[in-house]
Formats: structure tokens, sequence, C-alpha cells
């Protein structure tokens, strides 16, 4: 069965039981200066979990791609990847536990044909706050589970929420019990180094996580205590990599179709075979792993450089490219977006932004081929002097090279020597001393999760609109967004533009922008379908990432003159005057036709 199978079965199973399909959020998150990238598909509807009405209903299905920075180092474990498809659906407010764990388990065993012998599933054992969770307990017996294949697990393994454990969860912070579904590999043998007894959350490899049924039923207060809302909610999300390799039987969840032509394209690369040595193969999962989320990055706009998005990109891409050396075998930028391209099938978006994630993939794996290469000489012949290779040293190899700290430390491993915490610290410490954004800006941004809009960044979400508008009158409607960012600092656009603004361009949408700041324009909203949105003239160049429903703001009279008309989650100011007035501060060009430009509120 392949991937686009599972994916669509999914879809088609929820949607039999009247879930309406929402589209995914954008990988790259440009409203919360808290996070970089969507990491779960309950990022966009936290609003709605607290008891928000949902345009779309109270019952929601999508499959949300999503990137998890955090689980670098782990990916060679052949069950964690750094961008990953979740399969979700959602009751807010409507059914409850019988129904989705009934839902879940007829999923799994009838469409997805998994043998309910190697289905095992963990419930809340419960603590001095949340009584234990009997009614999931008893739902799965009834369905038909043997009790040896319920486990009782704490709040370590079977509570969720964005923080963690309920006593890290801050105020107002939601979360519930959960009841994950596990796949056992029965010719997988249980490796005492990870306990006496195996178990479905056991490290060996014997059990894979596979889905996970979240019930939403709790809020943090003030007083520290844990409230029920006043709706009850479910929040299921399922890997969908992790399901192919449970109906494929195999551990391997690099040998599912998603992986298969890049491993085989790198094997040719390097001349030997996928699974002929442990150490080789974590190189060829973190090589496969890093490119698919690196052209997934690339097919939103994402350009590598030195910050933020820009820096997990090229973190990414280079990453990639030293394993290659580690397998005894260097590669050209040119060669790396070759492998990459088998990936263009899988991903629509990726195939329709092919020349550009080509242009720019090839661009930094040369600039990295030359960094390595005057890196790895530095670094050899330090190792060899018996040189001290601290905090300082990694910092400047860094600075002068572009050569990145996980590489140096990679470096170091594979010559016997550790790199402490301490001089990690050094090397961090370092680091912040030559940052343009203050550490606020980026505290953080690779832990996922949705924080509360500012004051400032809202204004800054609307005059990124007003930018939109301007540069589109002055420049012509060719312009289109590839890509934004915001901080509580300042905003970033990318655009299509084939040059770098003139300095009379620049003042001219400067103008433009703080004209319709003095007029104090309203800001309003109104939901309606994306073909009706396209009618009254609402610019939606990320159409497919929308779901049925759509909210439109518009910067002026929407039945009149208006300036901008956009579609969009919000938030925004509710007249342009809140703004006060923008700066625009900075441009560059990052990519074959496509500018940046950075704008600050005045």
């Amino acid at each position: 069965m392949s991937s686009d199978e599972i994916r669509q079965k999914y879809l088609d199973f929820f949607k039999k039981r009247k879930h309406v399909e929402i589209s995914a959020s954008p990988l790259v998150i440009d409203s919360d200066p808290t996070t970089l990238f969507t990491s779960s598909g309950m990022q966009q509807l936290a609003p709605y979990l607290k008891g928000e009405a949902h345009p779309d209903g109270k019952r929601l299905v999508d499959i949300q791609p999503s990137i998890r920075m955090q689980d670098l180092d782990e990916v060679a474990d052949n069950r964690h990847f750094s961008f990953f498809e979740m399969l979700g659906n959602w009751s807010l407010g409507d059914y409850f536990k019988k129904e989705q764990l009934s839902w879940v388990w007829e999923f799994f065993t009838k469409e997805l044909e998994l043998d309910p012998a190697r289905l095992h599933v963990s419930v809340f054992e419960g603590n001095s706050e949340v009584p234990k969770d009997k009614e999931s307990f008893e739902i799965w017996k009834s369905i038909g589970l043997p009790e040896s294949h319920i486990h009782f697990y704490g709040t370590d393994k079977n509570w969720w929420s964005r923080a963690g454990t309920p006593e890290k969860m801050p105020v107002g912070e939601i979360g519930g019990p959960d009841s994950e579904l596990f796949f056992e590999f029965e010719k997988v043998a249980h490796d005492p180094k990870y306990g006496k007894f195996c178990h479905p959350n056991c490290q060996c490899g014997k059990f894979l996580e596979i889905g996970n049924s979240v019930f939403m039923q709790y809020q943090k207060k003030e007083d520290g205590n844990l409230v029920e809302l006043p709706q009850r909610n479910v929040d299921f999300g399922g890997g969908l990599e992790r399901m192919a390799a449970a109906v494929a039987g195999d551990p391997d969840t690099f040998r599912i179709d998603l992986f298969f032509g890049v491993i085989k394209k790198i094997e040719s690369e390097v001349g030997f075979g996928y699974n002929s040595d442990l150490d080789k193969d974590k190189s060829f999962r973190i090589i496969a792993d890093h490119l698919r989320t690196s052209v997934n990055l690339l097919s939103e706009g994402v350009v590598a450089g030195n910050k933020l998005h820009g820096y997990a990109l090229r973190r990414l891409i280079r990453r990639a490219m030293f394993h290659f050396h580690l397998l005894g075998s260097g590669i050209s930028g040119g060669a790396l977006a070759h492998i990459a391209e088998e990936l263009r099938k899988f991903y629509p978006n990726v195939d329709k932004n092919w020349e550009f994630i080509e242009e720019n993939l090839s661009a930094e794996g040369t600039r990295f081929e030359l960094a390595l290469k005057r890196g790895l000489a530095r670094l050899t012949s330090a190792v060899g002097r018996g040189e001290e290779i601290n905090g300082q040293f990694a910092f400047d190899l860094y600075q002068t090279e572009g050569f990145p700290l996980e590489l140096t430390i990679e470096i170091l491993k594979q010559n016997g020597i550790l790199f402490t915490p301490e001089e990690r610290n050094a090397f961090e410490g370092e680091f912040e001393k030559h940052k343009d954004l203050s550490r606020s800006s980026s505290s953080g941004m690779f832990k996922g999760g949705l924080a509360e809009a500012s004051e400032i960044t809202t204004k800054l979400h609307t005059t990124t609109h007003l930018l939109h508008a301007g540069l589109r009158q002055v420049l012509g409607e060719h312009i289109g967004q590839k890509g934004s960012h915001i901080t509580s600092e300042r905003l970033r656009f990318d655009f299509s533009h084939p040059q770098k603004l003139s300095d009379d361009e620049i003042k001219k949408v400067e103008d433009l922008i703080n004209l319709k700041i003095r007029e104090n324009l309203p800001v309003s909203s109104i939901e309606m379908t994306l073909p009706e949105a396209v009618g009254v003239g609402a610019l939606h160049f990320f159409a497919e990432k929308y779901g049925e429903k759509v909210k439109v703001y518009t910067i002026g009279d929407p039945e009149g003159i208006w300036f901008s008309k956009e579609v969009c989650g919000g938030p925004h100011v509710t007249h342009t005057g809140a703004i006060g007035s923008v700066k625009i501060i900075k441009q560059e060009k990052i990519g074959a036709g496509v500018v940046r430009i950075y704008a600050a509120l005045g």
C-alpha cells in the first residue's frame, strides 16, 4: 500500500463520518515570533479547542506537513524525522472517547488491514489532579483488546500539552490525557540493554507508535489547578511515515516509498548499498531525511542563510552534504539536487517550484563544498597538532568558513574527541554576541507551539498586507508573496521580482504605506468560500493551503474603495492608524527572481 493510498484512505474514512477536510497550514509560520515552523496539526486549531467556533464545523480532518528541528539528532534511529506528515482528525465539542477509539481501531484494522494481534494501546494511569482513564480502558476492552495489550502510563507518556506534563503547563495552556496505538514488529527481538521486559514505550525498536488520541479537556488556571474546559475535544495525530512502515511490516521507516527512490540514488552516488553497516546506515537516513525537509522548505520560498528559517535550511543541507563525506564520497551541489529531484513526484508544491528549488539547492551545496574543504583542512590540521578545540575555535570556524557547530562536533567524535557541554556553552555565548536579533525574538523557535499575538506583531501583520499592496501598486501586479516572517522587532517579506528596488521605488512604497496609515483605514474580515474570495478580488497566492471557508481581510471599504484585500487567518489591527508609521530598513536579493524586504515600525 503506497503512502498516497494511506493518505486518501484516511481522508475518505473520516469524511464518511461527517468530517470536513481543512487545508494544511504552511510549514513556515509568519505570524508567531516564538516559533519558526508548523510542528503539529493542532497549532492552527488552538483557539477552537478553547471554545471559539470553527467556520467548518465541529468535525475536522486534515494532513499537516510538519517540521521538528529538535528531532534532528534522533533522525538516524529510523523512526524520527525532521519533516513528516501528520494525519489528524478533531472533535471540537462533538464526539468523544467512545467514537474516537472505535474509529481509530476500525481505520487501522479494516482500512489499513493491520493484524489486531499486533496492536497495543496505552492509557493514562492518573495522578493527584486527574483521575485514571478507566473510560478508555473499558472502551478498548469492549472493542476486543485483551487486557495484556492495554498498558497504563503516567503523565510523562500519556499526557499531552504543548508544554509537556501538567506541572510544565503555563497559565492558560490546554491539555489532557491521551491514548496511543502501537504496532508490534514480531520479528524484532527485544534488546535487554533497554530493560529486562519489553513494553510499548520500550526503545528497543520492537514497538512503533502509529497514532495518538488526545482528549483535550483541561486548562491550567492562575492558581495552578487544572479545570475542565467548557467543551471536551479530541485531537488525533498519526505519522504517515510510521503508518506506512507498519503496513509494510518493516521496522525500518526509511524503506517506505517516500524514501526508497532517494536511498537508491544515494547508493548509486556512494557505490554501495543501504543496510551494509550501522554507521553508514545512519548517514543514509540523515541524507534522505534532510533532503526531503530541505526541498519542502525551499518550496515555500525559504532560502539558506545565517538567521531563522534560512539557518535551519542551511543546517539541513550542509549536514546532508557532510554525511556524504562520511560515506567516503564528496558530492557537488548539482548532484545533490539530482538526488532530491526524486521527491518531486510525492509533493506537488515541490514539483511546482522545482526550478527555484534546484537552483538554490545547487547554489548552497556549491557554497558548502568550498566551506567544507577549508573547514576540514583547518580542523584536521588543528587536531593533528593536538591543538585544543574549544568553543572559541569552533565559533571562529563557523564565523570565517560557515562551518556549522554540529559538523565540528561530529568530526571530533570521529577522532575520539569529546566536545563538552561547557565548550558548547562557550560557542553559544560567542554566537549570541554576534546576533543581529535579540534573544527574545528567537527564544523557543525550534520548540513549536503557538504564542499569543502581541500588540506589536499584530501591527506588523497588518503592515505586511499594506506592504504587499504597496509593492503591487508601485512595481506591478506580477508581485506575489513568496514568504514572510514577523518578530517583535520587524517584519520580513519575500516576493517575486527580478531585481532589487531602486531608492526611488523604496521611497514610493514607503510613502504609500504611511499615507494609508495616516488615512486610518478600517480593517475588517469576513468568512466566505475560496471561490467567493477570488470573486471579490482577494489575493490568494497560496490557494492550495486554504480550506472550504476562508477569512478575507480588507483594508478600506469592502464594498467600496479598498487598498488591500487578502485571504488570511489574522490577527490584525482594527484601523491602520494604530500602526503609527513604517520604515523599510533593508532589502536583499535572495534567489532567482526573489527579493526580500525588512521593515519596522517607525
